[in-house]
């Protein structure tokens, strides 16, 4: 646990000195909230009930978790091909603190500007209706799903050469939400990609971080969230270990 806060001291330091993750971390997420609420919020909404804030909100804080991720990949990207990582496993620290570093680091980022994306939410006019015990159960939704992207964006960065292949991982985990019920529901898409909304992991936890959130029943899409980010977290963790052992 002292080598991993360590490791967590440094890569807030890192962050506090590279602006640009900062800006993709925090102010990415809400400019898309600004984006979607005042520019499309009229014709996305066209046909619904109630304002479309209330449905947006969940699909942005989705967005969030996978901006903090490919962060994260390129934050472990630059350790590995800058030679950062060869000298800790030199060192007799943990090997395990070097990414856990990481993952507390990124997860706590990840999490203050969820914080922060919700509070121009309401600001904006996002008005849920969930107790507090629905929103202790988003929070921890949004707290599992962080931690297992977050355990892939670090398994994205040990796999890849350069910080340039990390590109394919960034493009897929901005492109899944826009296949998902994060911004217009499924029934709204057309064949193949409404089979594939309602089939890839994004859609139950939106669905259940919205649920949670305006206090509308979620079903089974409660548990089948739960199971994706455990799913998730557990290759993402299994993935990053493997490489991370490996004695280059």
């Amino acid at each position: 646990m002292s080598d991993a806060m360590t490791m967590l001291r440094r890569n807030v330091r890192h962050t506090t000195r590279n602006p640009s993750a900062l800006i993709m971390t925090i102010g990415i997420p809400v400019v898309l909230l600004l984006l979607f609420v005042g520019v499309f919020g009229d014709s996305l909404s066209a046909g619904r009930d109630g304002d479309y804030i209330d449905y947006l909100v969940a699909g942005v804080l989705l967005m969030t978790v996978g901006y903090g991720a490919t962060t994260t990949a390129l934050a472990v990207n630059r350790d590995m091909t800058a030679g950062i990582i060869d000298r800790f496993r030199t060192m007799a620290i943990s090997r395990t603190s070097v990414l856990t570093g990481h993952v507390v680091g990124s997860t706590a980022r990840t999490l203050v500007s969820a914080v922060l994306v919700v509070a121009v939410a309401f600001a904006l006019g996002f008005r849920p209706h969930g107790d507090a015990l629905g929103w202790l159960g988003a929070a921890g939704l949004l707290a599992l799903l962080t931690i297992a992207l977050t355990w892939l964006g670090v398994a994205v960065g040990l796999a890849a050469p350069t910080p340039e292949a990390t590109a394919p991982f960034t493009l897929i985990i901005q492109l899944l939400p826009f296949l998902s019920s994060a911004f217009v529901p499924p029934e709204s898409m057309s064949g193949a990609v409404r089979w594939f909304a309602g089939h890839e992991p994004f859609t139950p936890i939106t669905d259940s971080l919205r649920g949670l959130m305006l206090d509308t029943p979620i079903g089974r899409e409660g548990p089948a969230a739960v199971v994706w980010c455990l799913i998730l977290a557990a290759a993402g963790y299994a993935w990053a270990r493997t490489l991370f052992s490996r004695d280059r």
